[in-house]
């Protein structure tokens, strides 16, 4: 029989035992990091009925989508976590607390070209903060802290959280007269850090048919810089000429107020005009973080404020405020970038115990005791040689390696090799506990990304 050749598909992730167990680290590192702040966890299916996800229809989304039938069934795979949730709300409406906070890590699917660190399949990591008829600004305000304390906890640096609010950009646009034209503005304007301004003001003029001087006043606005209280102040000049803009400067103004009580650095925030997000979506603050070394990668986590979650599905007005992480992506780019830390265990064991008698009571017992305490133990009883057993406990970075032979079991010992250092000890079951536990301790010291 002829033997088919293994392969992952293109754009499909699959990762060693050493990288997945870096992801897994990054990955709880969220969710302890995501129920600090109440969120709790939420899984809803990969795969729904077509017309619940495609309930908005149109756009990329309906070409991406990987869309198939099973018998009569229309169906397909999710292709973010947003959609799923704002079906979850209104179908589960009667159940939950609002406001609901969930925090969501999960693979979705985009049928889009694979390329370098662009993926088909990946994972996203997201929080939402969902009101039921009105949602506090506070929460807005609430979720650069979320972001600071993520990174930092995953051991970056040097990031910076780039905030905007959607109702300061609207209002800007109807002081113009160009509210029907706002979103293709935005998109152009998006693309100022590609092309530059005299081009963006040649599409403004040229395509957009948007006079010169509206146009020099849309660049002027756009380049307000500098500190938050520059930028801040300079607003307050457009301020009493649109209602719009009012609301939206106050609540800009109410986020910024309370970095420092909810520990952000001023450093890594940073009021940035230019930031739109999701033209169509978001309504209040929007976000997007960046890693300063590494401009190229983009927007590390973004999202913002949306008026309706669930206007697909119910009457009901659900306003709510998320984040999204690209976590496969960012993965990706980190270990390209060579910023995953080497040094932190990515063994599936912090134990080997290798048996040195036919009797295996004393090494089960002994297994059982670690495993109790809170160490990873693997019991090696293959028939291999003792050099091949060492081996294996290198190769996989296991970084102790027990070894129990009649004279350790009479004297009620256990001889203990740390593999980095080479020190052997032959100390009683509770006092080898007390070291690995020690020297495991140290080993995990080190973050997950290093700048």
């Amino acid at each position: 029989m002829a033997k088919m050749t293994p392969r992952t598909l293109s754009g499909f992730m699959e990762l060693l035992p050493g990288p997945q167990q870096q992801m897994e680290r990054i990955m709880e590192i969220l969710r302890r990091t995501y129920s600090l702040y109440g969120f709790t966890p939420l899984d809803t299916p990969v795969i729904e009925s077509s017309e619940v996800l495609l309930a908005k229809g149109g756009g990329e989304t309906e070409k991406q989508i990987y869309r198939f039938q099973k018998g009569d069934a229309d169906l397909a795979l999710r292709f973010d976590l947003t959609v799923p949730l704002a079906k979850y709300v209104a179908l589960h409406y009667n159940d939950l607390t609002f406001p609901f906070r969930r925090y969501q890590i999960g693979k979705v699917y985009r049928g889009e070209r694979a390329q370098r660190g662009r993926f088909r399949e990946f994972y996203q990591a997201d929080i939402d903060i969902i009101g039921d008829g009105r949602l506090s600004i506070i929460n807005e305000a609430e979720i650069p802290a979320i972001i600071y304390k993520t990174f930092s906890t995953l051991g970056l640096k040097r990031f910076q959280i780039r905030v905007n609010n959607r109702k300061i950009l609207n209002g800007f646009y109807a002081m113009l007269g160009l509210t029907e034209k706002s979103g293709d503005i935005m998109r152009t304007v998006d693309k100022l850090d590609k092309i530059g301004p005299e081009k963006v003001k040649a599409i403004l003029t040229g395509d957009l048919a948007v006079t010169p001087s509206d146009a020099d006043e849309i660049l002027k606005f756009i380049a307000i810089s500098g500190g938050n209280d520059a930028v801040l102040s300079a607003l307050e000049g457009y301020r009493g000429r649109n209602e719009i803009f009012d609301q939206g400067l106050e609540e800009l103004n109410t986020v910024v107020r309370y970095l420092a009580d909810f520990g952000v650095p001023a450093e890594n925030f940073a009021v940035d005009l230019t930031i739109a997000r999701g033209l169509d979506y978001y309504t209040g603050t929007v976000y997007e973080t960046t890693l300063l070394d590494h401009p190229e990668i983009g927007s590390v986590c973004s999202g913002g404020r949306y008026d309706n979650l669930a206007e697909y599905y119910t009457d009901r007005q659900l306003p709510g405020a998320g984040i999204s992480i690209g976590l496969t992506r960012l993965f990706y780019v980190l270990g390209e970038q060579g910023m995953l830390n080497p040094d932190l265990p990515t063994a599936p064991a912090d134990v080997l115990i290798l048996p040195m008698t036919e009797d295996l009571s004393a090494a089960i017992s002994l297994a059982t005791l670690l495993r109790e305490n809170g160490i990873r133990s693997q019991l090696h009883c293959e028939e291999k040689k003792f050099k091949q057993k060492i081996a294996y406990a290198d190769k996989l970075g296991i970084p102790y390696v027990i070894f129990l032979g009649e004279d350790e079991i009479s004297s009620g010992v256990v001889a203990c090799k740390d593999m980095a250092t080479g020190e052997q000890t032959k100390l009683e079951p509770a006092a080898t506990v007390y070291r690995i536990k020690a020297g495991l301790a140290e080993r995990e010291k080190g973050t997950v990304i290093q700048e």
